[in-house]
């Protein structure tokens, strides 16, 4: 269970952390953000309401959500709804933040058990030399200690073979044995933008017009049935990985997403100057995270055009 309190300024030294490394690796973030600064959309970087980060995990003993988890709950996060993704082997978890200003999060794990045993082999060749959970070690009270654990590797580097044959069967599983717990996005709140950014199609518009590559899998414009939730994201982009044995290939790395949260219905006669968070919106949609995923699959990543 979450803390009562959490140590706020613990929680900012992670996520600044998470975010400085992410946006090191992933040039978009910061091409989206200076385009956007170019247009007058925003000032600063600061401007940005970060709705949510994501991580991906593996579901395998000492791993996984389960223990992942925990970092964050100690930090005043909740978990909130399930997810279960049939055709990807996923399971998921959001958890909502200890005060607004912080960004939801949300976790999936593979679901391990439900590859093929050649997979699985493949996979506990690594994470079995995790022989108990790592974040049970950790003095969680110490924030350096957790960001140094968010950017260390928990097993050996993979080699070129087990991660082509990993991505033949699921993208998401060579995704994580390469990439491990690094930050797999963090998602612009579109709705609190200057009028005609912001909504996903204003925004998408922007994008398109400087040369952003949109995610096209389920359309450009993911939405939620009750029509309250639409997503966007970046395909990711190419980064140059280097295997065990020296062999270097270009993979996808990390991505950016975008969602506008409309208001809910009772609140329907606020002005805008008087919507809040809290009058949006909450959660995630299934249908559309499943197709968020594929940001970093081959369908995107080496889609012409």
């Amino acid at each position: 269970m979450p803390t009562t309190t959490y140590n706020r300024k613990g929680l900012e030294y992670v996520l600044d952390g998470l975010m400085r490394r992410y946006q090191e690796r992933v040039p978009d973030v910061m091409a989206v953000i200076n385009a956007m600064i170019g247009e007058d959309i925003i000032s600063r970087p600061g401007d940005i309401e970060n709705d949510h980060i994501a991580f991906r995990t593996m579901g395998v003993p000492h791993l996984g959500i389960a223990s992942l988890e925990k970092i964050f709950q100690h930090f005043g996060y909740s978990r909130r709804d399930p997810y279960f993704f049939p055709e990807k082997k996923l399971n998921a978890y959001w958890y909502s933040p200890p005060a607004p200003e912080f960004p939801r999060i949300f976790i999936s794990e593979l679901r391990v058990p439900d590859l093929s045993p050649a997979a699985q082999v493949t996979i506990r060749n690594y994470t079995d030399t995790v022989k108990s959970d790592p974040v049970d070690a950790l003095d969680l009270d110490q924030p350096e200690a957790v960001d140094q654990f968010l950017h260390s590797a928990l097993w050996q580097t993979p080699t070129l073979a087990d991660y082509q044959s990993l991505s033949a069967e699921s993208e998401y599983a060579a995704w994580v044995i390469y990439n491990r717990y690094y930050l797999n996005h963090f998602t612009v709140s579109v709705h609190n933008l200057p009028e005609g950014y912001d909504t996903i199609a204003g925004f998408n518009a922007f994008l398109e017009r400087k040369g952003f590559r949109l995610n096209d899998a389920g359309g450009k414009i993911k939405t939620s049935p009750d029509g309250k939730l639409s997503q966007s994201s970046t395909v990711a982009g190419m980064v140059t990985a280097t295997f065990a044995g020296g062999e270097t290939l270009p993979i996808a790395g990390s991505y950016v997403e975008f969602a506008e949260r409309k208001v809910l219905d009772q609140f329907s006669d606020l002005s805008k100057t008087a919507i809040k968070r809290e009058h949006r919106r909450e959660g995630f949609e299934a249908g559309n995270a499943d197709k968020i995923f594929e940001s970093t699959y081959n369908t995107q990543t080496q889609r012409q055009g």
